[in-house]
C-alpha cells in the first residue's frame, strides 16, 4: 500500500509548521497519533507528532521544534474534532510535554472497546477493515534518533492516515449497537482530565513496599540501590531497568554480597560489575546501617465499602459479559469506588454522582441503585 501513498510532509521548520496548522484550523476533523521513548531515556519525551488532514499527512520533529504552543488552538478548538487511537496515553504526554488542552475527541480503540472487539489494537483494525499490514517493530523503536529509516516514516504516517475511515465505520457500529453516547461520553471524560502520572524517580523505590517478602532492612537497602540506579540512569539518560533490573536488586537486598566476586552470583554481567561493582557494595553498605524506611500506609476501606465495592464488580462484570464488552465499559472505574464510599441514598443522588454520564444513568441506573442497598429503585 505504501507506493499507493503520497509522501508525507516532514515539518521541522517554523514555515512549514505554520503551513500545516493553517491546513489543520480549516479542517472539521483531524488525526493525531504520538511516538515517545520511553524505552530509551530517563525522562520519556514525545518525539515525533503525526496529523492527517484530509488530505496530507504530516510528520512534526519537536526535537528541532522547541515550541509548538502555535498547535494548541487546534487541540482546544471544540469544532475540530481530534482522533486518536488509544488516546489516554498521548494526551498524557502531551499535556505533560507541552501543556496542551483538549476538546472534541474521538478515540477509535474506545470505540472498538465499547462495540465489543476482542482485539483493538491497531494493526488488527487496519488488517482487517482495510487490508493494511503494520510491522509492529517500529513500537518499540527509539523515536528520539535522527535521521528517522523510510520503514519507520512509513509506519508513523499509517498511525493516523486510516483513522478517518476507521472512525466512520466504527461510529457506524456504535450506532447501530445503540452504544455511541457512552463513547461520546467516555471521550468527553478523557477531555476533561487534566491529572498528570509523573514518574517519580527519586522514589522509586516504593514501587516493592507493598511486597511481603521484603523486611524493612531489606526495603532499606533496596531504597539505596535505586536511588543510586535512578541518579546513574539519569546521568546515562536510559531507563533504569536498562542499568540493573529489579529482579536483581532484589536479590541483593535479600542477600547482600560482601565482595565483588560475589555480585556475579545474582545475574550482574562482568561489565556491569566493572563499572558499577564498587558503587552497589557502597550502596548495600549504606542500606545495612541506615535508619529503616517505613512503608506508606494506605487506610484501608472499611467492610461495608468493600462489599459494595465487590457487588459493583461483580454486577458490571456479569453485564460485559451478557453485552460482550470488557466491565468497564458497563461502569468506568472512577465510579466504581466514588459510588461505594458514597452510595446514593436515592435516584436523584445517584443523578448526581453520574450526572458526566447521563446514558449509563438512564440505562443502569436503577440496577447501580438497588446493587448499592437502595430501595424502591424501579
Amino acid at each position: 500500500m505504501s507506493e499507493l501513498l503520497p509522501s508525507p510532509v516532514w515539518v521541522n521548520s517554523k514555515e512549514l509548521l505554520q503551513q500545516m496548522i493553517s491546513d489543520l484550523a480549516a479542517q472539521s476533523r483531524v488525526a493525531v497519533d504520538t511516538e515517545s521513548n520511553s524505552l530509551h531515556a530517563f525522562r520519556e519525551q514525545v518525539c515525533l507528532l503525526q496529523f492527517s488532514s484530509s488530505t496530507t499527512d504530516y510528520l512534526v520533529d519537536p526535537l528541532v521544534l522547541s515550541d509548538l504552543s502555535a498547535l494548541a488552538p487546534i487541540f482546544a478548538n471544540p469544532n475540530i474534532e481530534k482522533i486518536f487511537h488509544a488516546a489516554e496515553y498521548d494526551l498524557i504526554c502531551l499535556r505533560r510535554d507541552f501543556g496542551f488542552k483538549f476538546s472534541n475527541l474521538f478515540d477509535t480503540m474506545q470505540a472498538a472497546r465499547t462495540i465489543g472487539y476482542p482485539a483493538v489494537g491497531l494493526d488488527r483494525l487496519l488488517g482487517e477493515k482495510f487490508g493494511i499490514q503494520v510491522d509492529k517493530r517500529h513500537q518499540k523503536a527509539n523515536w528520539a534518533m535522527r535521521p528517522l529509516t523510510q520503514e519507520q516514516i512509513h509506519y508513523a504516517r499509517l498511525d493516523t492516515h486510516y483513522l478517518f475511515d476507521l472512525r466512520d465505520i466504527l461510529e457506524k457500529e456504535l450506532i447501530e449497537k445503540g452504544r455511541l453516547q457512552f463513547a461520546l461520553e467516555d471521550f468527553s471524560r478523557a477531555c476533561a482530565t487534566d491529572e498528570l502520572k509523573p514518574k517519580t524517580n527519586g522514589e522509586s523505590w516504593e514501587r516493592f513496599a507493598g511486597r511481603k517478602d521484603l523486611s524493612l532492612r531489606e526495603l532499606t537497602v533496596l531504597s539505596f540501590l535505586c536511588k543510586w540506579r535512578d541518579k546513574e540512569a539519569e546521568k546515562l539518560n536510559r531507563p533504569p531497568y536498562k542499568v540493573v533490573m529489579d529482579d536483581v536488586f532484589i536479590a541483593l537486598a535479600k542477600n547482600p554480597p560482601m565482595q565483588k566476586v560475589d555480585l556475579s552470583g545474582v545475574g550482574l554481567s562482568e561489565k556491569q560489575i566493572k563499572l558499577w561493582g564498587d558503587a552497589l557494595l557502597s550502596a548495600i553498605r549504606r542500606g545495612e546501617q541506615a535508619p529503616l524506611v517505613s512503608r506508606r500506609q494506605i487506610e484501608p476501606k472499611n467492610d461495608a465499602v468493600l462489599r459494595r465495592l465487590e457487588k459493583l464488580k461483580l454486577w458490571r462484570k456479569n453485564l460485559g459479559l451478557e453485552m460482550m464488552v470488557e466491565s468497564d465499559i458497563i461502569l468506568p472505574k472512577p465510579y466504581l469506588s466514588m459510588l461505594a464510599e458514597n452510595p446514593p441514598k436515592s435516584l436523584e443522588e445517584l443523578a448526581e454522582l453520574m450526572k458526566e454520564t447521563p446514558t449509563r444513568l438512564e440505562k443502569f441506573g436503577p440496577q447501580i441503585f438497588k446493587v448499592l442497598g437502595g430501595r424502591n429503585a424501579n
